[in-house]
């Protein structure tokens, strides 16, 4: 009987780590096989998957002996979590193992997206010198305001990096109060999220998604922006409406623009965002280092372990 079936790609070392004590059955391609899955999963007691796997209610009704779901991240918008409940499943997002990854790709978008010198190659190559263009368009990112919605764990530590590099940071939360003792810990100011949108030059977006950020910047919110700001989202696709993010890029209204997370992925050809100006696009890397993968892939096999074990 299998004890643990593995949905998608996992560090190799935390997969061996389980086999070790446990029968595995790791097929990185089993997400793209959902009726194989449903058919397997009956009487396995953990499942451990990333964000494509779709965990949903008829899989976990199916999974009669289901214990443990591992979840190779953070977002829990693929997992069912109120059928997982219903039914006595613990799971397990591997919460602060890919923390850095995220701020790091955020920071140094930050750098490229001011300096806006990052599309310039082609006309490097071919020849021509844009250096006096470019210098009447590049900005430092030291004192600039960066505004971070949704304080969580990326939150918290994006605004760690971003003041070390001289930037001011405001961010809304609607979930922690004013007076909580973090905003002075990290010494960050609470603001509205309407205020963040007026005031910031950059915005940064780190929330779930959830009926209610669905999307947390939208055609208002981009209207209410100041002229030239810079958009990241590296959270979820969704939280940030994709064709007025797109209209903001091509009118000037926005400045640059990370999206390392979309609405349908991966992309198909034709895709609206071909040929938007100023718009860096990522394949939902964020996470995705070397380090963070160990981290997430020995928090995950951890966490499933645990449960596993105390079953017998």
């Amino acid at each position: 009987m299998v004890d643990i079936i593995i949905t998608e790609t996992m560090n190799q070392e935390s997969v061996d780590d389980l086999v070790s004590d446990f029968d595995v059955h790791y097929d990185p391609d089993l997400v793209n096989k959902p009726d194989e899955l449903i058919a397997m999963i009956p009487g396995v007691p953990g499942l451990i998957v990333r964000n494509l796997t779709q965990v949903r209610r008829d899989l976990i009704e199916a999974g009669d002996g289901l214990l443990a779901v591992g979840r190779l991240g953070v977002g829990l918008d693929n997992i069912d979590m109120e059928a997982c409940a219903e039914n006595n499943i613990q799971v397990f997002p591997a919460v602060g193992a890919n923390t850095d990854s995220v701020v790091e790709l955020i920071v140094g978008a930050l750098f490229v997206l001011f300096r806006g010198a990052y599309h310039s190659s082609n006309d490097v190559l071919s020849g021509k010198w844009p250096k006096f263009e470019l210098k009447s368009k590049g900005q430092e990112v030291r004192g600039k305001c960066l505004g971070i919605i949704g304080f969580g764990n990326i939150g918290k530590e994006t605004s760690i990096t971003a003041k070390a590099i001289g930037m001011q940071v405001i961010a809304s939360d609607p979930f922690i109060e004013a007076d909580d003792p973090v905003w002075e810990k990290y010494g960050v100011r609470k603001v509205s999220q309407q205020e963040l949108i007026a005031m910031s030059d950059a915005i940064t977006v780190h929330v779930p998604l959830i009926d209610g950020t669905r999307p947390v910047i939208g055609v208002d919110e981009i209207e209410s922006m100041k002229p030239g700001v810079m958009i990241l989202n590296a959270a979820r696709g969704g939280v940030v409406n994709e064709a007025a993010l797109i209209e903001g890029l091509n009118s000037g209204k926005i400045g640059g623009a990370l999206v390392d997370v979309f609405v349908e992925e991966p992309m198909k050809p034709g895709s609206a965002f071909e040929g938007v100006p100023n718009v860096i696009l990522t394949p939902h890397v964020g996470a995705m280092t070397i380090e963070a993968d160990i981290r997430v892939s020995q928090m995950t096999a951890n966490n499933v372990r645990r449960v596993l074990e105390g079953k017998k």
